[in-house]
């Protein structure tokens, strides 16, 4: 559970100190650290050779994670950046966060220069121009931050709170997180609508829309991805659905898994920064029927499974990360459920490489299947559902993909404070929020 450690803790531990680190085991467990070889070598160039009594296990690369993961909380590595998977939970050292492209790698106690020595420039020039030659293992230029999000429905209290303190009001103690990824998701369910009546922050109708000054708080916040797969989508008609889809192209902003048509709405879409791609496809698999498009109507994309393991299979072959994310029953518990784990990991064994699900108002498991990430439900992000603990819970997923490849997942935690805006979790928040999601997940 623990999120950062300090430089100090990590020399008392190597000069063999018992009591060092022990926020990482959280039962006074002195935590074993596995490295390779290689990174003792460099370990030891920093820290002077480990003290006998340090709690160190030497292993080969390849096992290292799985021998980590046979004994947490009780144990933790030191690995290179390039080869991080997300099943490694990344520590901030001294409250330095690796994954803020801004970092001064000075200020990073693990940075480490490499020198390469010749006896003549051309000697020089010729270890440097090796083929595969990278003169650094973190190069922002090849990092992507890619932040996904659960349900935005600007609608009831959320709208009222909207009215009454201005439309950027939910956004303002998790605006600057959202505004810090690469490329921002948000998975949108409402239309906006121009003949919206003045929200009801009491009103029993589930009948939806948003006035379309509320697309500020999107815009604000840096939306760059919207899905489309919500089950409101074509509450107002479908005038105001299409009215929506020209906002959002107006804007400059891909969507997916809604659409003007069955065939606009079922389309992946691809993205690209950093020389890394994406491609985003969703669907709604729950209705109601007059919410899907069809050839003639907009609305959300109803789920073809044959058709969507298809596109992921050749998405698979076209680009890095390949996403699946859609709207599926709603559960408020944070167990998945059979057919839920089954529907998901299909996604992955088409070929996806992160599957989300947007539809929870309530957050759910996560698991590692197949080298790909599943997070069965997020939670609300921009919702009023202040009427459990569950429901003010929200997660958001920080993915970081570098080189091509997916590094790493952060799970952000906030809660839902009157009835419109998420803030960071306390730290007694935090534990239990990741505690039942974890216990959900089988760890």
């Amino acid at each position: 559970m623990a999120d950062e450690i300090t430089w100090d803790d990590v020399e008392r531990f190597w000069q063999g100190e018992s009591d060092a680190l022990l926020n990482i085991s959280e039962d006074d467990t002195t935590p074993q650290l596995y490295v390779s070889s290689e990174t003792r070598e460099v370990l030891e160039a920093l820290l002077g050779e480990a003290d006998p009594q340090a709690s160190l296990t030497e292993a080969d690369d390849d096992e290292i994670l799985e021998m980590a993961w046979e004994e947490r909380p009780h144990a933790w590595s030191v690995v290179p950046f390039d080869e991080l998977v997300p099943r490694w939970k990344v520590l901030r050292i001294d409250d330095v966060d690796l994954f803020d492209r801004d970092l001064d790698l000075t200020s990073y106690p693990l940075a480490v220069d490499i020198v390469v020595e010749g006896d003549t420039d051309g000697e020089l020039a010729s270890a440097m121009a090796g083929e595969g030659m990278q003169l650094t293992n973190r190069d922002t230029d090849r990092m992507t931050v890619l932040i996904m999000t659960g349900v935005t429905a600007l609608v009831r209290a959320t709208a009222h709170e909207m009215e009454l303190n201005g439309v950027l009001y939910p956004a303002e103690y998790i605006g600057p997180t959202l505004q810090s990824a690469d490329l921002l998701h948000i998975s949108n369910e409402i239309p906006f609508a121009e003949n919206c009546p003045p929200p009801d922050r009491n009103s029993g109708s589930l009948v939806f829309c948003s006035d379309p000054r509320y697309i500020e708080l999107l815009r604000h916040v840096g939306a760059d991805i919207i899905e489309l797969t919500g089950n409101h989508f074509q509450d107002y008609g479908s005038q105001a659905t299409l009215d929506t889809l020209e906002m959002y192209r107006e804007e400059g902003w891909p969507y997916y898994g809604g659409g003007a048509d069955l065939e606009d709405a079922s389309k992946a879409i691809e993205v690209e920064h950093n020389d890394n791609t994406f491609s985003f496809i969703g669907c709604n698999p729950v209705g109601p029927e007059f919410a899907w498009a069809t050839a003639e109507r907009p609305g959300s994309a109803p789920c073809d499974y044959e058709f969507m393991h298809g596109e992921l299979n050749r998405l698979s072959e076209e680009v890095d990360v390949p996403i699946a994310t859609w709207q599926y029953w709603e559960f408020y518990h944070y167990e998945p459920t059979p057919q839920q784990q089954a529907d998901f990991r299909a996604m992955v064994d088409a070929g996806a490489k992160i599957v989300s699900g947007s539809q929870a108002h309530h957050p759910q498991a996560i698991e590692f299947y197949n080298d790909s990430f599943i997070h069965y439900g997020l939670g609300n992000l921009f919702f009023d559902q202040m009427w459990s603990i569950g429901t003010r819970q929200i997660v958001v997923d920080r993915h970081v993909i570098y080189d091509g490849r997916h590094l790493s997942t952060e799970l952000l935690t906030y809660m839902l404070e009157n009835f419109s805006q998420p803030r960071p979790t306390t730290d007694a928040e935090r534990r239990q929020m990741l505690s039942s999601i974890f216990q959900a997940s089988g760890w």
